[in-house]
C-alpha cells in the first residue's frame, strides 16, 4: 500500500507539502490479484470456458504490455497497469513535459500489436480451421479493434483527442457528451447492460473535470502554477490549489478547513485530488502532414482487419 510521509519544518509560512511514496512491489501484486479476480468473476458471470478467459487474459496482458512498454521507453516514471475486474484495464504512467508524437504512439502501442497478432492468427487459421485459433483470433481482434472505436476513453478517442483537442476543454466535454451516448447505444445493441456502468463512470469523469477546470480557470487567474507534476509542485501552491478543492468539494471534505494548513486524514485524498488538477506541459511536435498520416495509419489498423475478415468468409 502507498506510505504517506509528512515533514514537521515549514518554508515560507507553508509547511512541505506530503509526499506518497508508493512500493512498485505491491502495485504488481495488486495488478496480478486483480487480473484473477477478473478472470473468477468472468468464469462466474459470463463464460466458464477456461481456454476463453484465458485468451481474453492473454488480450488484456499483451494490450496493456504495449502501453507499459513505450511509457517506459519515452522515460515515464511510476508506470503501472491496473485491472479492473469486468471493465477492462489501463496504464499510468507521469512525465513533466508530454509530446503530442509520443503520446500518440503510447495510445497505439495498445491496439495495434493485438491487431497484428489477430491478423497473423486468423491468416494461419484458414487451412488449419482450429477452433481454439480461431476463438483466440477473434478475441484479439475484437477487443482490439473495439478499443479503436472513436470514443473516450477508448484508444481510438483518446487519440483523436490528442491530435486535435488535448487542451480545447469545451471540445472535449462535448467529446466526451457524444462517447457516452453512443458507448450506450453499442452496449444496448449488444445487450451488455453490465457494461452501462463504463458510460456512467464517464459522465461523473466529465462532470468532476468540469468541475477541475474551473478551478484551473481560477488558478491561472490568480498565477498559482498548475502547469507541472505533483513531484515539481511548489509546497506554496500545493496548498492554495488545496485550498480551492476544499471549498468546490466541501461535502467531500467535511471538518477540514480553507486556509488552515495542516495535515489531516483526509491529506492521501487530498493529494491524489490535486494531482488530477494538475496539467504537465503538452508539446504540440505534430504538423499537420503528420497528424493526417498518423490518423491514415489508424483507419487502416480499424479497416483492414474487417476488410482481411470479410474477404474470407
Amino acid at each position: 500500500m502507498d506510505e504517506f510521509n509528512t515533514e514537521e519544518s515549514t518554508s515560507g509560512g507553508f509547511p512541505p507539502k506530503p509526499i506518497v511514496a508508493t512500493k512498485s512491489q505491491n502495485a504488481l501484486v495488486r495488478s496480478m490479484l486483480s487480473l484473477f479476480i477478473y478472470g473468477l468473476m468472468f468464469y462466474f458471470l459470463f463464460d466458464s470456458n477456461l481456454a476463453y478467459i484465458a485468451a481474453i487474459l492473454v488480450v488484456i496482458i499483451i494490450h496493456e504490455s504495449g502501453h507499459f512498454l513505450f511509457m517506459k521507453l519515452f522515460n515515464y516514471s511510476n508506470v503501472k497497469i491496473f485491472i479492473i475486474p469486468l471493465l477492462g484495464a489501463f496504464t499510468t504512467g507521469k512525465k513533466q513535459q508530454v509530446s503530442q508524437a509520443q503520446l500518440s504512439i503510447i495510445i497505439l502501442a495498445g491496439p495495434v500489436p493485438g491487431i497484428i497478432i489477430g491478423c497473423i492468427l486468423f491468416w494461419l487459421n484458414r487451412d488449419i480451421q482450429n477452433d481454439t485459433l480461431k476463438m483466440l483470433a477473434n478475441s484479439f481482434l475484437i477487443i482490439n479493434l473495439l478499443n479503436c472505436l472513436p470514443f473516450f476513453p477508448l484508444d481510438g478517442g483518446r487519440l483523436i483527442e490528442t491530435l486535435f483537442f488535448k487542451e480545447n476543454h469545451i471540445i472535449r466535454l462535448v467529446f466526451g457528451v457524444i462517447s457516452i451516448i453512443c458507448l450506450i447505444a453499442l452496449f444496448l445493441f449488444f445487450q451488455s447492460f453490465i457494461m452501462i456502468i463504463v458510460p456512467v463512470l464517464i459522465g461523473l469523469e466529465i462532470y468532476n473535470e468540469t468541475k477541475h477546470q474551473k478551478i484551473r480557470d481560477y488558478l491561472r487567474l490568480e498565477k498559482i502554477n498548475y502547469h507541472t507534476d505533483y513531484e515539481n509542485l511548489a509546497d506554496k501552491d500545493y496548498w492554495l490549489i488545496r485550498d480551492c478543492l476544499i471549498m468546490s468539494f466541501p461535502k467531500k471534505y467535511v471538518g477540514v478547513l480553507p486556509g488552515r494548513y495542516e495535515y489531516t486524514i483526509a491529506e492521501p485524498l487530498l493529494v491524489q485530488h490535486i494531482s488530477a488538477v494538475l496539467q504537465v506541459n503538452l508539446k504540440f511536435d505534430l504538423n499537420v502532414f503528420k497528424r493526417i498520416l498518423i490518423v491514415l495509419f489508424y483507419i487502416l489498423m480499424f479497416v483492414g482487419p474487417i476488410v482481411l475478415v470479410g474477404l474470407h468468409l
